[in-house]
């Protein structure tokens, strides 16, 4: 195809992708209710185990504060539920580019990217209630808390997706192997420096400042990255990479 032709394709797929969103907005107007009691859920829950003493109020601050936060919200939840089509798009129009062994790997890690990055996104929704917990809890007596809900909003955003894009790290590292970037045999060289990163990564990473967020983090997260190194020794054995490698020195030319 000419580079134009490409272009065309290229616009056509993005304005059907916009579409399909612009649906899935409309659609997540008519639930603006339901998806506003979903949000508050980790706040009742955080709530509820608060003392007493501490006072909080979600508040709405401006005029435009309740409009903006409908289009807003409604505007994720659409991006988000209309995915699987525009994502499908992006591959669509990558697919035909690619060699037959890299269509087998991409419709592979396409089938596991998916499920991991909801996964974590679950996992983020599940400790919210902790995380919230522990942030208000810094309240001072004889004070409201009064929570702008934007901010709110953009905490628990923000929060998922951490956790999201998270766990899809060590399916990228999967990838570096099967690029022949990096070795099952480097990754478990360097284990006990990725364990001490990840939890410094989870620290950083994580708005709340307890540690349960950071475990519930780190702990998927290097199980992850124990079975990214599994699957890259095999992918290693099974090349016959692993001793090829082990005999360069840092100065040698690689084969590649």
């Amino acid at each position: 195809m000419a580079l134009t032709d490409h272009l065309r394709e290229l616009r056509a797929r993005l304005i059907r992708s916009t579409l399909v969103v612009i649906v899935a907005f409309g659609v997540a107007l008519f639930f603006y209710n339901h998806l506003l009691d979903l949000i508050f859920v980790p706040y009742d829950e955080a709530r509820e185990r608060l003392n007493q003493d501490v006072k909080t109020e979600p508040v709405v601050s401006d005029l435009g504060g309740p409009l903006l936060l409908q289009l807003k919200l409604c505007g994720v939840v659409g991006l988000i539920a209309a995915s699987p089509y525009w994502l499908y798009q992006i591959w669509a129009f990558i697919l035909p580019g690619l060699h037959a062994s890299e269509r087998k790997w991409s419709r592979i890690f396409a089938a596991i990217a998916g499920p991991l990055f909801f996964a974590g996104v679950a996992t983020g929704y599940l400790i919210l209630p902790k995380a919230i917990e522990v942030l208000i809890n810094f309240t001072p007596q004889d004070t409201t808390n009064l929570i702008e809900f934007g901010k709110f909003f953009s905490f628990i955003t923000r929060m998922l997706l951490i956790f999201g894009i998270s766990f899809e790290i060590p399916l990228f590292v999967v990838l570096l192997n099967l690029a022949g970037v990096v070795s099952g045999k480097a990754l478990g060289h360097y284990r006990p420096w990725i364990v001490i990163g990840t939890f410094v990564f989870a620290a950083v990473a994580t708005p709340s400042t307890d540690p349960f967020s950071m475990l519930f983090l780190a702990g998927p997260m290097l199980v992850l990255f124990l079975v990214a190194e599994v699957i890259a020794r095999l992918v290693d054995r099974r090349r016959g990479r692993s001793d090829r490698l082990a005999q360069l020195s840092d100065d040698e030319v690689s084969p590649l």
